[in-house]
Formats: structure tokens, C-alpha cells, sequence
């Protein structure tokens, strides 16, 4: 009884999802395995149906063909029931549409109609909007004129990243959708607040005294944020010119991470109470005040020709839609302060680039070292303990401590304790898009952005890149497959600190005495 009652309580209240873009990448790759994901675990009742719209001519059967392959390619289920299959795909139909022409929005009110009444749903309507940012405004402006929000249930409105490309662009936009959509209506996805460890940090904080109370500027020496990249820009060069790395990686998915990391507890387990501890974080950041401050502070670099694994791997500039003249940053690292009262004095070092040699997105916690002039420290080089949260691409937290080696009079070394999440869950763990979309179609915000996160955040890296552009040519190189430029170690040099080793580094003085296995 009680296993039915928590099944009903996670169910989605039944809603027609619009998946705007439907034949692009993000919905093969993400959106479609997603919604069947929910569907598989009961998360979707049958009182659901997916309206997949794009510009080029699909029928039906053509349509769910595509979700189908999909599924199967990309799908954390794959689909070996055929009888399953087509009672879940004949909840999927497409809509041809010029996302200019209102009458195709009068057209796609009438079939939204008549699949409401097909399936029963109370007139619930999610418009996932997985297109291009200069896009969203005139597509809600025809959802309104094209009567598909004079319905009885609610309406939502999901976007991708990025919201904007500056502050300006992202105020204009605010603007537009402003004019159709309230706040509480709009739900800016960032999938990495989706993911699993990200939420975890919370309950990690919030839940275990024994960090909270030395989560502070009189116990931890610094903090460090890698969201590292192996490949490069791949077929994306025509949009990554004009974005970099600060725009695609760091206005967001870094200091969201950062914000999770350096945040107050919330006051009540509610979405707003959580968003606003975020938003205070972005308001302490320190502005850099000039272009000298900048140069001070943050590392911006450029990939060249380099190896990886024994593979030659081309320069930034030689990539597919890139000028060849280009002084666009593939990596940046920074020194971060949050003014405030916990965290003054501690620096934030985070960093992020294209072909780095490992895949991973870590957070280490650096602890303050014990006293070297006392008892143990007088005798040997006692290190720092360390908490690393792993995020990416597997997922659990490590510290390290300093104890005896085992088999010796008193040789100290460290030592590594680990709770290994992938081990014990394996990789069929939910996608982020899945709870994301799930989190979207109950209403819960939690885990997505709202506007005065998004200025906050845009107000911080605006600063940066103005500095950047009176000197567009200063960008150092670094190799592919190496950790960037030498000017990110010399960041936490000048402090006296330096980069820890992340997923997939050896260390050769750290014994691992624990870890979770299935």
C-alpha cells in the first residue's frame, strides 16, 4: 500500500509537453530517452502526450521513428516490447510549423485539443523550448496570439542555456518573455543542477554536523572547481567562436556549482528559500574592478596542436567554422572571492577548458593544515585533508585524512575514504534532464534558475569579459591534452597553493583504504 502511495505521489500531473526543436540534437540526444525514462518508471501516467515541433515536414510515423531510434541509441531503457512500444509512442505526434506564422499556432491549438481529449489531460501545457536564445521571444509572443495559453489548466515555459549572451541581451530577452510569461511560469534549465551530485552537495552540508560546522573561512584554506573537457569544439565551432569558455561553461554551470558550494542554509525546505541563498552568494562575489584586476586574476587560454593518448589532436584555430584568426578562449581559470562572513579570505579557484586530459567535473575542499610547529607537524610534512565531491563522469565524495602507515614505526602518509555513488547505483542512474523535466512538470523550481540569478551572474562575467576585449590578443596557448596555461598553476602559486589531482590522476602517496562496490 505504502509503495503504491509513494508511486502516485511521483507521478506527473498529466500535461501535453512541446518540444520545440524536436528534430535537433538536444531532443535525440536527451529529451526523448528522458520522457521515456519517466514513462518506464511510472513517473508519467497515461494521461500525457508529447507534441514534437520543428520547421521541416515529419508525419506521425515518421516522428516516432525518430524517438524510437533515439531510445534505443541514447536511452537509459531501451525498447524490446514492440506491444509496449507503440501503447507509449501513440502518445507522440508532430507538428510542421513556421514559428513565425500564427496561424500554424491556431492550427497546433486545434490538435493540442483533441489530444487533451484523446488522453484525458486536464489542459496542463509545458513548452519545452530547445532552440536558439534569439528565438524564445518571438515563439512565446505567437503562443499567446496563437490562443495556445487560453487553456484552463497551467502553462510553462522550459529554456535552455544560455539565457543571453551579456547582461544587456539577457535583460532584453527577460523582457520579451516577460510580456506572455510570469516568473514562476519560466524554468531556465541548467541540466547540471539536475545532476545528481550537485543536489547531493546540499544534503552533504546541510545534513552532517561534522562538515557544516568547519564549512568556513577559520577551517578551509581554499576551494577548487574543474569542469574539464576532453574534446574539443567538435561541430560546434561556429557557436563556440562566438561564445568561449566563460560564456559556455562558466556564466552558468561553474558558478552554479560555486553557489551550491559557498551558500547559507536555507531557512525552509522551499524552492524560493534555496534560490534565495543562491543569489546572495552571486551578489557577495567580489567585482573585478579593472582590466588590471582581471589580468590579476584570471587565465584565459587558447588550445594549440598537442597529443592525447598517443593521438595527434588539431589546434582551436584549425577546427571546422572557427577563424583562423581567432583569440576566442577554449579554457579560463580564476581566483574567486565571496565577500561575506563565512567566506572572507578564502579563495575560489575554479577553471574549465577544451581538451584537458581528463573528463571530470570535481569540487575539491581544501582544509587548513595543522600546525607545523607542534607534536607531529615538527617531525613530519602533514598535508591537508581534502573532501572532493565527484560529479562527473563518476559520481561520489572522497577525503582524505592523515594517518600512520600501515607496517611502520611512524611514517605518516595519507590516507583516502571513499563512498563511490556509481559503484553501488551503476550508470542507470536518472539523467539530469530526466528529473529536471520531471521537477518542471510539478511545478518545482528548485533546481532551475531564476531571472535574478541569471543578472547576478551575468553582472560578475560581464567584468571580465569588457577587461578582456580592451586586449583581445592576450590569450596564452596551451597544448591539447596538457591542464591549460602555466599562468592557472601560478594562480594558486602566488597563494601557496596548487591544482589537486582529479578523477582519473594517479597519486602515488595516497593509500585508498575504503570503497563502495555493488
Amino acid at each position: 500500500m505504502a509503495d503504491n502511495q509513494n508511486l502516485e505521489a511521483l507521478k506527473a500531473p498529466g500535461a501535453v509537453f512541446f518540444i520545440f526543436g524536436a528534430t535537433g540534437d538536444l531532443a535525440r540526444r536527451k529529451l526523448f530517452p528522458a520522457i521515456f525514462s519517466l514513462y518506464r518508471e511510472g513517473k508519467l501516467a497515461e494521461d500525457f502526450a508529447v507534441v514534437g515541433v520543428a520547421r521541416r515536414p515529419r508525419t506521425n510515423e515518421e516522428f516516432r521513428d525518430d524517438v524510437f531510434r533515439s531510445i534505443q541509441e541514447f536511452g537509459r531503457y531501451k525498447s524490446s516490447d514492440q506491444e509496449k512500444w507503440n501503447k507509449f509512442a501513440e502518445h507522440f505526434e508532430y507538428k510542421s510549423l513556421d514559428i513565425n506564422n500564427v496561424a500554424g499556432f491556431q492550427e497546433l491549438k486545434e490538435q493540442t485539443e483533441a489530444i487533451e481529449q484523446k488522453f484525458s489531460i486536464p489542459g496542463n501545457r509545458l513548452f519545452y523550448l530547445a532552440l536558439a536564445p534569439e528565438l524564445f521571444g518571438s515563439v512565446s509572443l505567437n503562443l499567446r496570439e496563437g490562443g495556445m495559453l487560453d487553456n484552463e489548466g497551467w502553462h510553462r515555459l522550459v529554456i535552455e542555456k544560455p539565457f543571453g549572451y551579456d547582461l544587456k541581451s539577457a535583460e532584453k530577452l527577460n523582457e520579451e518573455l516577460g510580456h506572455v510569461f510570469k516568473e514562476d511560469e519560466i524554468y531556465r534549465i541548467d541540466h547540471y543542477l539536475g545532476k545528481e551530485m550537485v543536489q547531493n552537495i546540499e544534503t552533504i552540508r546541510f545534513s552532517n554536523l561534522f562538515f557544516e560546522s568547519l564549512w568556513n573561512n577559520k577551517y578551509i584554506a581554499n576551494v577548487q572547481i574543474t569542469l574539464g573537457e576532453t574534446v574539443g569544439v567538435e561541430e560546434r565551432g561556429g557557436y563556440y567562436d562566438h561564445a568561449g569558455a566563460l560564456r559556455d561553461m562558466g556564466q552558468n554551470h561553474i558558478l552554479q556549482l560555486l553557489t551550491m558550494i559557498a551558500m547559507e542554509p536555507p531557512s525552509r525546505p522551499l524552492a524560493e528559500d534555496l534560490r534565495d541563498e543562491k543569489v546572495k552568494v552571486l551578489r557577495s562575489l567580489h567585482h573585478f574592478a579593472d582590466a588590471a584586476e582581471v589580468k590579476a586574476n584570471v587565465v584565459r587560454g587558447q588550445y594549440t596542436a598537442g597529443q592525447s593518448k598517443g593521438k595527434d589532436l588539431p589546434g582551436y584555430r584549425e577546427e571546422d567554422k572557427v577563424d583562423p584568426d581567432s583569440n576566442t578562449e577554449t579554457f579560463f581559470a580564476a581566483r574567486v572571492s565571496v565577500d561575506n562572513f563565512r567566506w572572507a579570505g578564502v579563495p575560489f579557484y575554479i577553471r574549465t577548458g577544451k581538451r584537458l586530459p581528463v573528463k571530470t567535473t570535481e569540487v575539491v575542499i581544501e582544509f587548513k593544515k595543522m600546525p607545523g610547529n607542534i607534536y607531529l607537524g615538527q617531525k613530519h610534512d602533514l598535508q591537508p585533508n581534502l573532501l572532493v565531491i565527484r560529479v562527473n563522469p563518476m559520481e561520489g565524495i572522497y577525503f582524505k585524512i592523515n594517518a600512520k602507515k600501515p607496517g611502520s614505526e611512524s611514517e605518516i602518509a595519507q590516507v583516502a575514504m571513499e563512498f563511490c555513488q556509481s559503484c553501488l547505483v551503476g550508470i542507470n542512474s536518472p539523467e539530469a534532464y530526466e528529473r529536471l523535466i520531471h521537477d518542471a512538470a510539478k511545478g518545482d523550481s528548485t533546481y532551475f534558475t531564476r531571472w535574478d540569478e541569471v543578472a547576478s551572474a551575468w553582472a560578475f562575467v560581464d567584468k571580465i569579459d569588457a577587461a578582456w576585449k580592451e586586449n583581445p590578443s592576450d590569450v596564452s596557448s596551451y597544448p591539447a591534452g596538457s591542464w591549460g596555461p602555466k599562468e592557472a598553476d601560478e594562480l594558486l602559486a602566488r597563494d601557496g597553493f596548487h591544482w589537486w589531482p582529479v578523477n582519473g590522476e594517479e597519486e602515488d602517496n595516497v593509500i585508498w583504504v575504503a570503497a563502495s562496490s555493488s
